[in-house]
């Protein structure tokens, strides 16, 4: 009996990775919706080769007994290309879409503080910039801090109840800002958004890789950033409107702009209760129908999609907690503290050009709503150079090198920032020149999709998340601190902190490469040394522990 058809009674070879736990494609298979070709026939067996696929291996990769899923677990299950497409399309709709848009809702009380900045808002409460930055400083160590307890509690919990708490939660918060009134409060509610808003993003990967696979999770990262790129220009153009309200009232603009923006945040988060299902097999509600979004077939397509790409996600469900054992065990994970640094360093020499961006433009002469106008171009084009990156990254399959374009991109911008006197060039050329380097293909997307695949367990990844999230929090602090007064208005040492640290990066992506070439090496030689009873046992050994990424049959993305 054939396992794979081409159509339907056709075979269909199977080609296996002896080194992997995963399957490789066979030649022609499209993995992108871009990549359709008008020969590919819907009625094609879409089915991903795996390790169900072989007796020898499929009982060592059985999912758990109480994984949310396992009823709709079926290794001899087939389904075409046409229904995948088409299933695909809808998750992108009905999860990815709201997920989008819970993300605004983020980036929308996040950024509007830069905002706030072109109404005087340091002015109205009597702050400076080093107060300014020692705002910013006290939000990202609360939010770094509540990355781990908060993914830790979603991973308890479940990301679908955990989520739009944190939306509900710090909507309120944010609308309190309209009473602010001195630096003692401007800190508190920095450190409260930090904290309610620590782990957000983490926790939404999790709950994305219930859905999809490992090379599509790192595609709708890019569209989830891209969301946040969309929603600093909504708010930029909500500012325009908003901020014209200073003296309704007898507020400042930029108060109607806090409690506005937090009430839209709220609505969102009230929603997110009733539009986050738990996971595949779980949609059905009384808000979401009785029979849910997805037919039997459907939750079966989408769930053993996603398990034939990665065996591993059957070994958690979705509501069991991390324990102290586990977490200690994910911590220690050396092979991902490349990843962590590279989280901690890859946007530093952006992030000071783009938190002083509205202030810098008042400097230059530009009135309010010009300035908030003009930070829309750089954004526009930051959406497209980071799609288009993150797309190249996992088409060509390098993902290290292609991360490091971002780099490239930045240094001659860098370069001409440090030769030339700002003070002494049109404003419109030290614009451009901004604008142009905070277009960069960010590479965040990638990074955190190649984080994901190399933890190889749902507990590491649950960590993981968290972790690399910390350490890219752990960079906006420091960079909020590089762009000191002593240094305005050229910031010349500053500017030549961002150039040796983009250097260094620079440097650091093929570092990363090659450790991860080097253990893939050592694991192939190991392997190779086995003969096929030495194997079985090792993996009939395997299937009984959890060691994640140090399984010698699993290999490291990069």
């Amino acid at each position: 009996m054939h396992l794979f058809h081409h159509r339907v009674g056709d075979s269909w070879s199977l080609n296996v990775s002896p080194q992997s736990h995963r399957f490789l494609p066979q030649k022609g298979d499209p993995r992108f919706w871009w990549q359709r070709s008008v020969k590919l026939d819907p009625d094609a067996i879409a089915t991903q080769r795996s390790v169900y696929d072989h007796a020898e291996t499929a009982n060592k990769y059985q999912p758990r007994d109480d994984w949310e899923n396992i009823h709709r677990f079926d290794p001899l299950f087939r389904w075409t290309w046409g229904e995948e497409y088409k299933l695909v399309r809808r998750v992108d709709l009905l999860i990815m879409g709201w997920v989008c848009i819970m993300f605004m809702a983020l980036e929308i009380d996040r950024s509007n503080l830069g905002q706030a900045l072109t109404d005087n808002f340091l002015g109205d409460l009597h702050l400076t910039t080093n107060d300014f930055n020692l705002g910013n400083t006290v939000t990202r160590v609360s939010f770094l801090l509540a990355e781990l307890p908060s993914q830790l509690v979603s991973k308890w919990v479940g990301p679908d109840r955990w989520i739009p708490a944190q939306l509900v939660l710090w909507s309120i918060v944010a609308a309190s800002q309209f009473w602010l009134n001195g630096r003692a409060s401007f800190l508190a509610t920095r450190v409260l958004l930090g904290m309610l808003q620590g782990g957000f993003i983490p926790d939404v990967i999790l709950y994305l890789s219930y859905f999809y696979k490992h090379h599509e999770l790192s595609i709708r990262l890019s569209f989830f950033w891209a969301a946040m790129s969309i929603a600093d220009i909504m708010s930029a153009i909500l500012a325009f409107g908003i901020l014209r309200m200073r003296g309704v009232g007898g507020h400042s603009g930029w108060r109607w702009l806090f409690l506005i923006e937090g009430l839209l945040t709220l609505v969102v988060g009230i929603f997110s209760f009733a539009l986050m299902p738990a996971g595949p097999a779980q949609t059905a509600s009384w808000f979401r129908g009785k029979k849910g979004w997805f037919t039997e077939r459907e939750e079966k397509i989408i769930i053993n999609r996603v398990i034939r790409d990665d065996p591993t996600k059957g070994s958690m469900h979705n509501r069991q907690p991390v324990t102290p054992k586990l977490l200690w065990q994910s911590l220690k994970d050396y092979d991902l503290w490349p990843m962590y640094i590279l989280g901690l360093t890859f946007q530093i020499p952006s992030i000071p050009q783009q938190i002083y961006l509205t202030l810098s433009l008042r400097g230059l002469g530009f009135n309010t709503f010009e300035t908030n106008l003009l930070t829309i171009p750089y954004t526009v084009l930051h959406i497209i150079a980071m799609f288009a990156i993150t797309v190249v990254a996992e088409t060509w399959g390098q993902l290290a090198f292609t991360a490091l374009a971002g780099q490239i991109w930045i240094l001659p911008f860098l370069i001409y920032l440090n030769i030339v006197d700002t003070t002494k060039v049109s404003r419109w050329t030290i614009w451009a020149v901004t604008s142009l380097l905070l277009a960069y293909p960010n590479a965040h997307a990638i990074q955190v999709g190649w984080n994901s695949r190399n933890s190889n367990t749902v507990r590491t990844r649950t960590v993981s998340a968290a972790c690399y999230n910390m350490f890219v929090q752990g960079s906006v602090m420091i960079s909020a601190n590089i762009y000191r007064m002593d240094d305005a208005p050229r910031y010349q040492r500053g500017n030549r902190q961002l150039l040796a640290i983009c250097c260094m990066n620079i440097v650091l992506y093929p570092l990363v490469k090659s450790y991860y070439v080097w253990r893939n090496k050592s694991k192939d030689e190991k392997w190779n040394k086995m003969d096929k009873d030495e194997r079985d046992a090792y993996l009939e050994a395997e299937g009984r522990q959890d060691r994640g990424n140090k399984r010698l049959d699993f290999r490291f993305a990069h």
